[in-house]
């Protein structure tokens, strides 16, 4: 787990270095920096759903991964969660919840994650998920510096979300097939995309309840191929 590591104390340090230097902005520029952000994250968003070829399958994940973290109540409780966090460590993070999330699925959605995770799990080369560390180190830099603490808290997920695959690496291998990687992307960048809608204030959303499509998808992918 050598790559997920580097990978969790990358985002650590990224995110203590936007802290610091988000402290120094102003509201007014806090508050262009959250639009840019919200941008940002739309225009990574478009670049991950164009790989997709499976929109149906995507579409009926998304169905029903909303249904049922509708009826599990998965945003009320992870927000209520995040909350009693956020009022013990920053109370005055407005966007707690917000950079959590953003900075999850920004850096746990995604090939390299899927791929890197994998390939060092099988092989013990962390090759792909150390030079994916970098770049999410640059990337927490930039959202904790507009979203605050709760990027931070992203490596939580990085190390258990990533730690998972490497150690599954062998029973997950068909993840790594073109069919299930660019579309398991592509749902991904459906739901960064719906958290850029957010951040500009132009519709809320419970995008925690959509989490669930990503179990989903491979089933679906999986069944749709028999039928």
């Amino acid at each position: 787990m050598k790559g997920t590591i580097v990978n969790v104390i990358t985002v650590l340090v990224g995110s203590t270095l936007g802290l610091i230097i988000g402290e120094r902005f102003p509201e007014r520029v806090k508050h262009i920096v959250i639009q840019s952000i919200g941008l940002f994250t739309i225009l990574i968003g478009i670049t991950m759903i164009i790989k997709s070829t499976k929109f149906i399958e995507i579409f009926l994940s998304l169905i029903l991964g909303s249904i049922t973290g509708e009826l599990l109540r998965l945003n009320e409780g992870l927000e209520h969660l995040m909350g009693k966090i956020k009022s013990k460590i920053s109370p005055n993070s407005p966007h707690f919840v917000e950079g959590f999330i953003t900075a999850t699925l920004v850096f746990c959605v995604g090939a390299m994650t899927v791929v890197g995770s994998i390939q060092e799990g099988l092989t013990g080369d962390a090759t792909l998920l150390i030079t994916k560390s970098i770049m999410d180190g640059i990337t927490s830099l930039t959202l904790a510096s507009g979203l605050g603490i709760g990027v931070m808290f992203s490596a939580i997920s990085v190390f258990v979300i990533q730690g998972s695959l490497t150690l599954l690496g062998s029973r997950l291998l068909f993840l790594t097939q073109d069919v299930y990687i660019n579309n398991f992307t592509g749902l991904g960048g459906v739901l960064i995309l719906a958290i850029g809608i957010e951040l500009l204030n132009i519709q809320k959303i419970k995008i925690l309840n959509m989490l669930p499509s990503l179990v989903y998808l491979p089933f679906v992918i999986y069944i749709s191929s028999l039928l």
